[in-house]
């Protein structure tokens, strides 16, 4: 069991900045990817950014550009620099993790609880 604690979401205006925070926690040591992902009302969660182990990154195209995502291994902890925030960013984002099944032929996805992230005037 992986477990998720998320810190540093809130309210921001406009063109300002935000960093998000994740600490895994319990059975990390086989974890391949950790990423961020956000959902709104009505919405499907989408993707937002995820990283690998080996530190490759992948990120939404309306994201590529304003968000970086880092990682620390050693410390099992996910980041998410979020800069040029716009009101489409508004959602709660979720701290993702995702280990292989025993045999590797499929794999499990822990998530975190959720923190608001809201940009408004």
């Amino acid at each position: 069991q992986v477990r998720l604690v998320e810190s540093g979401g809130g309210t921001v205006q406009p063109g300002g900045s935000l960093r998000l925070s994740c600490a895994a926690s319990g059975s990390t040591r086989n974890i391949i990817s950790m990423g961020w992902y956000r959902q709104g009302p009505g919405e499907q969660r989408e993707l937002v950014a995820t990283i690998t182990s080996s530190n490759s990154a992948n990120y939404a195209d309306s994201v590529k550009g304003r968000f970086t995502i880092s990682r620390d291994n050693a410390k099992n902890t996910v980041d998410l620099q979020m800069d040029s925030l716009n009101a489409e960013d508004t959602d709660v984002y979720y701290c993702n993790a995702r280990s292989p099944s025993r045999t590797g032929a499929f794999y499990y996805d822990y998530w975190g609880p959720g923190t608001q992230v809201t940009v408004s005037s």
